[in-house]
């Protein structure tokens, strides 16, 4: 990436260290003054980090208001990522989604969304009072998976709800896998209509080729990025950026205040800063050796039988990103406990994959990973594990039109009471609960939803296999709380 003017400054990281330098006199709040007050077991991990763990007292900013330090690190911010206006979140990517939908909002009009998005998106809608559409992502049979959403899905959605409030999208994937985004937003740009994206696991895609493109630099209209994920931020750090005029920045700024504690962490506001430094300097030599570290691994993992190591597309897969397709004989839920017994602890476990995320530079010792991998191929005979074969179930298809209305705004829900109901009576009631099978994780039956006979015979195929479905459903296996109309 081209390293813009000043990008090797951190003014707010600078201007918490000066401040602690000068060994000020705290009459002033947090209560541990500087880490003065602190428990002896915990001052080897905290006394430094309290030390810079500040207030909105002069000379240090504030974040709701900022005119100095917090404000010359936001615009550095929107100037690496190309902007037209970045904030520091320290409520994670949630409150950046909270907020963008929320400031784009219209009362009457719909948003499109991607069925498979995160729930902050779902709180969000429903915060709003929204009347949202669901648009059913696609099986990927190259990854056993459910991906994005298509073009031509979105197109046809637009189509038929031309005056959407917005269309709402998760890229990259969980996985780190991109797609075709460019022409989604081009579709929705034609009628108007903005387009919000959680790039929540993509704030690495800055950096360039092979790494895929950042959906800002795609046109979207608000990305927000989970800052924490892959660059070097605290946990809860996050990025809000706005990319166009479609959306008003204040608007956005006031639902941030309002998502947002009026009492925000210093230490993960600085660390937003240093990691914003972090990628804007990181050299094209640095991110080649990156890129053969990540090589190494990859085939390190791919000479052990116990898994397939899912292909990597550039420009299309995020290559920090690694994905194991455990074969059946083994079962993915008893190796990664393998895994973890050898300290090695993984992302995300389904039941047929594992993956594992890499850093943006070397962290592990290729030595000393093969010795820990051996013991975890060692302890995998088909003799031990046989008996366990038999509770993979892979992903479960979860049939769904291309898009799904919900029968009332999250509005008019909330006006109704929800009533209990065997499986037997619930046919085209409107479900109070959604079902979500996990994996996939996409919502079988989505709170809102009028219930298809379809989605009925789904649930009990899936009781049956005895399969992890999340819900807020006490007693899911007899019947689903439905609103009484």
């Amino acid at each position: 990436m081209y390293e813009r003017p000043n990008q090797h400054e951190t003014p707010l990281y600078d201007a918490l260290v000066q401040h602690s330098q000068r060994k000020p006199y705290s009459f002033h709040v947090p209560g541990h003054k500087s880490g003065s007050i602190l428990p002896s077991k915990a001052e080897k991990h905290f006394r430094g980090i309290l030390e810079i763990d500040l207030t909105e007292i002069t000379g240090l900013d504030d974040l709701h208001h900022p005119e100095e330090s917090i404000k010359e690190a936001q615009d550095l911010l929107s100037t690496y990522f190309g902007s037209k206006h970045s904030f520091f979140l320290i409520g994670g990517s949630t409150a950046g989604n909270l907020a963008m939908i929320r400031a784009t909002y219209q009362e009457g009009k719909p948003f499109l969304v991607q069925r498979n998005c995160h729930k902050s998106i779902i709180h969000a809608l429903e915060l709003s009072g929204a009347h949202p559409v669901f648009l059913h992502p696609i099986f990927e049979q190259e990854t056993g998976r459910y991906g994005p959403v298509s073009s031509q899905q979105v197109e046809e959605a637009l189509r038929e709800f031309p005056d959407a409030a917005g269309l709402i999208l998760t890229y990259p994937d969980y996985y780190g896998r991109a797609y075709d985004l460019k022409s989604m937003i081009e579709h929705a740009h034609d009628k108007s209509v903005p387009v919000l994206i959680d790039e929540a696991h993509g704030v690495h895609f800055s950096l360039g080729e092979p790494v895929p493109p950042s959906s800002l630099h795609l046109g979207a209209d608000v990305v927000v990025q989970s800052a924490h994920k892959m660059s070097p931020a605290m946990t809860m750090g996050a990025y809000l950026h706005i990319g166009s005029n479609r959306i008003e920045k204040q608007k956005i700024s006031t639902y941030l205040q309002m998502f947002q504690s009026s009492s925000p962490s210093y230490p993960i506001m600085a660390s937003l800063d240093i990691a914003r430094c972090y990628l804007a300097t990181f050299t094209q030599e640095e991110l080649a050796n990156s890129f053969e570290y990540v090589k190494e691994i990859r085939e390190v993992l791919q000479s052990y039988p116990l898994w397939e190591v899912l292909p990597s597309e550039p420009g299309i897969d995020d290559p920090f990103k690694v994905t194991l397709q455990v074969k059946k004989t083994y079962g993915a839920r008893l190796v990664s406990q393998l895994l973890e017994k050898e300290g090695i602890y993984p992302e995300l476990v389904t039941d047929n994959q594992i993956l594992l995320l890499l850093g943006l530079e070397p962290t592990v010792s290729i030595s000393s990973l093969k010795a820990h991998l051996q013991n975890v191929y060692s302890n995998c005979s088909a003799t031990h594990l046989e008996a366990h074969a038999t509770i993979e179930q892979g992903v479960i298809h979860v049939e769904q039109p291309r898009y799904q209305k919900l029968a009332y705004s999250y509005l008019a829900l909330d006006r109704m009471q929800p009533t209990f109901l065997p499986w037997s009576e619930v046919e085209g009631k409107i479900a109070s609960y959604s079902v979500i099978p996990y994996p996939p994780g996409i919502p079988l039956i989505m709170k809102g939803e009028r219930i298809q006979p379809f989605q009925i015979n789904q649930v009990k195929q899936i009781l049956e296999k005895d399969v992890h479905i999340q819900t807020q459903e006490s007693n899911i296996q007899e019947g689903i709380h439905i609103y009484i109309e």
